[in-house]
């Protein structure tokens, strides 16, 4: 049986009014998200957008020798595949699951029919782009000024926040392709902020054991980017 995962979970299908999200509903099937799932691959049509109720997703640049970067992640706060409604069939980046968890997915071709200009959700999707923009130049700043010990911790608070939880799995070589540092980089920051007192890490997993000693360590880019998509999607993200 297909499971019934709750809208409520996404925060732009949680915006709709009852009446819009009735009419969207027979297009949203309910999928599960495993670690690493490509979602979207460079330069080949995008089929699907998804809708992240649970889990974390994350959108890669990459270079001609395969090397991949994060450039922004997706969590509840957002949608999966914005290229298709800002009107591009593909791009040459990646689309991946950074972190297992539920969405909820639409076809392409229903998405372009079905959310329209007029409806709600092509607003809320409008604001979105925006957070999602901010993101992405905050990011671009704080990897040319900031430590690799700021931007970690930033992604560890932006990772925890869109989780739900203070435990997720994260593996310091995972961390460091995402940061695009090496690995023993990463290992030494892991190695201070779990001496701090801030994290646990072990058997592949990270707990958040001080949120107030991770966000007095990091930039103040995790703010910046957090209050943005407060202030253009609404409720906090913890």
């Amino acid at each position: 049986m297909t499971p019934d995962f709750p809208p409520v979970n996404n925060r732009l299908l949680a915006s709709l009014p009852s009446e819009e999200y009735e009419r969207l509903q027979p297009y949203l099937e309910p999928v599960s998200l495993r670690l690493k799932q490509e979602l979207y691959q460079p330069n080949v049509p995008i089929e699907f957008v998804y809708f992240p109720l649970a889990g974390v997703c994350s959108l890669l640049a990459l270079t001609s020798n395969g090397d991949l970067v994060e450039v922004a992640t997706i969590g509840n706060e957002g949608m999966v595949g914005l290229p298709v409604f800002l009107g591009a069939t593909q791009i040459p980046g990646l689309g991946i699951c950074q972190i297992s968890g539920e969405a909820l997915r639409m076809r392409t071709e229903d998405f372009q029919t079905q959310v329209t200009q007029g409806t709600t959700l092509y607003n809320v999707l409008h604001r979105f782009t925006q957070a999602l923009f901010n993101f992405i130049s905050q990011t671009a700043l704080c990897n040319r000024v900031h430590s690799i010990e700021q931007r970690c911790c930033r992604w560890l608070l932006l990772t925890r926040d869109r989780v739900g939880t203070d435990e997720f799995p994260l593996t310091h070589e995972f961390l460091s392709a995402m940061l695009g540092v090496r690995r023993a980089s990463v290992s030494d920051v892991a190695a201070r902020l779990q001496n701090a007192g801030f994290i646990s890490s072990r058997y592949g997993k990270i707990t958040v054991l001080d949120r107030a000693g991770l966000e007095e360590t990091s930039c103040e880019c995790y703010a910046v980017i957090k209050a943005e998509f407060d202030r253009l999607i609404g409720d906090n993200m913890n």
